[in-house]
């Protein structure tokens, strides 16, 4: 018999600013590392005002660290210490592995309607702390879409959904990252292992869950244990991301964009920023 995962919690996102001034709403981030594991942060940016985005993220640096961006609407031009350089639009991808540091910069195109989009942190294990980075863009094309029976559509960025394979592969921590748009009164079950932490953001519409919890647009339900996720699209249908990853269960020490273990590791990286010995690979 199948056991469904309850929403464990519901957390409600808060409007911040982050890089040289952009508005955006933080959904979690280093107070419920617990329950998220290995999921550090999760922004949503989204405005239809120019001025609310376009002083973007200059260059900054991260280590020990993935970073997900995954555009909804406009686009996001980008640039590392590595070499990568381009531009993401909507349905567009980039995940980034820091690793042993990286400079990057990402600003924000003026748009005649909305810009908005999703970052997410990874966490990097102990071991892998100090990898080489790397960065993988991922084109909007070359993301699989499963269309159920009543026209819904889920985008497998990450894992498997129904026999399809996302187009990233090769992680570091193991994780799973889908994008459904369900159709309002569409149920959907989704399978996710035991021993990995699952969360749904929902950024359009609302969701059901257990037939009468609902959590809407703007906000985050975290999953308890077990095999499954069942959810239904709510009156206006659901947008929203179902995210899963196997916690790491390690000591964590943040200092803003750089995440170690320990705080002679923090110390050392913001010692090396400071030096000029911060970046270990040549573009």
């Amino acid at each position: 018999m199948t056991a469904y995962r309850k929403v464990a919690k519901v957390l409600k996102g808060r409007r911040t600013s982050d890089g040289a001034g952009v508005k955006l709403t933080r959904l979690f981030s280093n107070e419920t590392v617990t329950l998220t594991d290995p999921f550090l942060l999760l922004d949503f940016f989204g405005s239809d005002r120019p001025e609310d985005y376009m002083a973007g993220f200059p260059l900054h640096p991260h280590r020990g660290i993935e970073t997900v961006t995954y555009m909804l609407d406009g686009y996001v031009d980008h640039q590392d210490s590595i070499g990568n350089k381009g531009s993401i639009g909507p349905g567009d991808v980039q995940w980034m592995t820091a690793g042993n540091g990286i400079l990057h910069e990402e600003m924000p195109q003026r748009s005649e309607g909305w810009m908005c989009g999703l970052q997410l942190w990874v966490n990097l294990p102990r071991a892998k702390k100090m990898m080489t980075p790397r960065y993988r863009g991922v084109l909007s094309g070359s993301i699989p879409r499963v269309e159920l029976d009543d026209g819904s559509v889920v985008k497998v960025i990450a894992g498997e959904f129904q026999g399809s394979r996302g187009p990233v592969e090769d992680l570091v921590v193991n994780a799973e990252y889908l994008d459904v748009n369900l159709r309002s009164g569409t149920s959907l079950e989704h399978k996710v292992p035991k021993d990995m932490n699952t969360f749904a953001m929902v950024y359009g519409g609302s969701l059901l869950f257990g037939g009468a919890q609902e959590v809407t647009s703007g906000n985050v339900a975290v999953f308890g244990s077990g095999d499954a996720v069942s959810v239904v699209g709510g009156e206006k249908g659901a947008r929203f991301i179902l995210v899963s990853g196997t916690p790491l269960h390690e000591p964590i020490a943040w200092g803003g964009p750089i995440v170690m273990n320990t705080g002679e590791e923090l110390d050392k990286a913001f010692l090396e920023l400071k030096n000029g010995t911060f970046i270990k690979t040549a573009p």
